[in-house]
């Protein structure tokens, strides 16, 4: 499963200079005759970021069977990339939980930042990669369907300013796969969808991210990613550096 403080407008957060304020991802503007550096990243959270899928799943299971239920491995992989309303109504729809919508998403929640506290399960390079383009000057931005005090749990264990804009599920309208939140982050960002890269991993988000209009890199993890057109895909962020975004997004 995929709350911060937000500005006058409700639906963002900045941090760090604008966009047009990087020299380097100016220079992304450049020819294509070079390596060439998108003029944003967008990352989606949970399960390209980081992997706290598998907390979910274990704070799921455990409501579920408190009420006498059974939640399976496919019941758990349907909450995948889900905004966190969509997920606590699959619980209330295919399980004995009978919980208010709230009370479902704050319990877990509650149970998933406790985790991370104790270990942030970050993926196979993200880190790495997101160090990498905060260097050379990159915009990033975060766009998941966690709520905000979740994402402050990340921010916490990142170094100020790491992302240039934040948007979260709970404040946005429509959550992935409508692109409301790609759109806002871009629009915080000032940059054109066409110069971003998204980096996705469930088919929500890929479907969010494509339909904003940014070139889109899935990197599988728990569900299978459908050929579509416009999107490529790494097995993992493992060793891409931050010109390599360009090239691979355009395969």
């Amino acid at each position: 499963m995929d709350e911060q403080t937000t500005t006058p407008t409700g639906v963002h957060d900045v941090f760090g200079s604008p966009a047009d304020a990087r020299p380097e991802a100016a220079d992304s503007q450049a020819g294509e005759g070079r390596s060439r550096l998108p003029a944003a990243v967008l990352w989606d959270m949970d399960g390209t970021l980081i992997d706290t899928e598998p907390y979910w799943a274990e704070f799921e299971t455990a409501l579920v069977e408190s009420f006498g239920g059974i939640w399976t491995e496919e019941n758990a992989l349907a909450c995948v990339g889900n905004p966190l309303d969509v997920s606590a109504r699959y619980i209330r729809e295919n399980s004995p939980v009978d919980l208010p919508e709230r009370e479902i998403t704050e319990h877990m929640q509650a149970g998933v930042m406790g985790r991370m506290r104790e270990r942030m399960p970050w993926r196979p390079g993200a880190q790495e990669l997101l160090a990498a383009l905060r260097s050379r000057g990159v915009p990033c931005a975060l766009v998941t369907m966690s709520w905000r005090p979740m994402v402050d749990v990340l921010l916490e264990a990142l170094p100020e300013g790491t992302f240039d804009a934040v948007v979260t599920g709970d404040v946005v309208a429509e959550g992935k796969p409508h692109p409301e939140a790609y759109l806002t982050a871009m629009d915080v960002l000032g940059v054109e969808a066409a110069e971003c890269v998204a980096l996705e991993d469930s088919r929500a988000g890929v479907g969010a991210a494509l339909a904003s209009g940014a070139r889109t890199i899935a990197i599988p993890y728990l569900v299978e990613i459908p050929e579509a057109a416009g999107l490529a895909r790494v097995p993992t962020l493992e060793g891409v550096r931050p010109e390599d975004l360009w090239r691979l997004s355009r395969t």
